[in-house]
């Protein structure tokens, strides 16, 4: 039961431990989320986010990117033309950097700020939501943010 000082959002019980319940027919949300993530995902051509958590600042850090993408859907330096590599990668400049205090915050600055908005797909903007606020939950708690 909730208190009546309390807001109802907060009333929640996470009685089971992660990856313990069943959805759907899958084992696990867990790996539910694991299956999920290896589908194919057709790129943003307005480009690609390295989300941070500044624990000093206490910020949520968003630097965006631009890339074109290829005949095979893979993303390339718009200057080079070269695949861009996830791992091991050349650093790049930023075409620009947003810093917000809150998942909603920084979320706002991206989608409803000044345009061009620096992504042009729902299933970006999906994304970038569900790892802000993964990135404040961290930010919260002070533990470690790694993006998916």
């Amino acid at each position: 039961m909730v208190s009546d000082n309390s807001p109802p959002f907060l009333a929640c019980d996470p009685s089971g431990v992660e990856g313990s319940d069943s959805v759907s027919g899958h084992s696990t949300r867990s790996q539910l989320d694991d299956q999920l993530s290896q589908r194919f995902i057709a790129l943003d051509p307005a480009g690609y986010f390295l989300i941070k958590v500044d624990a000093v600042a206490g910020e949520l850090v968003a630097e965006h990117y631009g890339n074109a993408i290829d005949d095979r859907g893979l993303a390339t330096d718009p200057e080079t033309g070269e695949v861009l590599s996830c791992r091991g990668a050349l650093p790049r400049s930023p075409l620009a950097i947003y810093r917000g205090r809150t998942a909603k915050e920084l979320g706002i600055a991206l989608c409803e700020g000044p345009e061009p908005h620096p992504l042009s797909c729902l299933d970006h903007a999906l994304y970038l939501g569900r790892e802000l606020q993964k990135a404040e939950t961290c930010l919260r708690l002070g533990l470690a943010y790694v993006q998916d």
